[in-house]
């Protein structure tokens, strides 16, 4: 069920608050919204995140080349070393724990990666030869029926 609707004025003091730092429970309780409301609002308008707020915001950027798996066994070693670090909090953990599987992931997703790029090389490489027999199958149907195809058509 939809809240009410933000006003112009709720909109420019929701913005100044954030932009002053203040916390996503200050800004609900001055505004009378509740978390998710005042979230939505400042990722639709592109505002930063409030602080304190364990919610995300995060906008993905795609890289421009693959990581390759050696690189992604890196980072998953670098989230095991320091998670044997003492006094982590229980926010780091989970940070760590999803560094870890989503390094695991990565590497098996490389790995149907890689067999489907030899799959296409080998598609490629059937399309080559049936395109070569079209083509001599073509050259022999203009050709006479007792006449040999050339060497060149083969």
């Amino acid at each position: 069920m939809p809240g009410k609707p933000w006003t112009l004025e709720d909109e420019k003091r929701c913005q100044e608050m954030l932009e002053a730092g203040e916390s996503l429970d200050v800004i609900c309780q001055e505004l009378g919204r509740n978390k998710d409301a005042v979230l939505v609002k400042a990722k639709r308008l592109g505002w930063k995140a409030p602080v304190g707020c364990t919610h995300t915001t995060t906008m993905l950027e795609l890289p421009k080349e693959l990581v390759d798996p050696e690189e992604a066994l890196k980072i998953l070693l670098a989230a095991l070393n320091v998670s044997k670090q003492a006094g982590l909090d229980r926010i780091e953990v989970q940070r760590l724990m999803a560094i870890a599987t989503l390094a695991r992931t990565y590497n098996d997703l490389w790995k149907d990666y890689e067999r489907l790029k030899e799959v296409e090389k080998k598609m490629a490489e059937i399309n080559e030869r049936l395109e070569a027999l079209e083509a001599i199958s073509k050259a022999m149907s203009h050709s006479g029926p007792n006449e040999e195809p050339k060497d060149s058509q083969l």
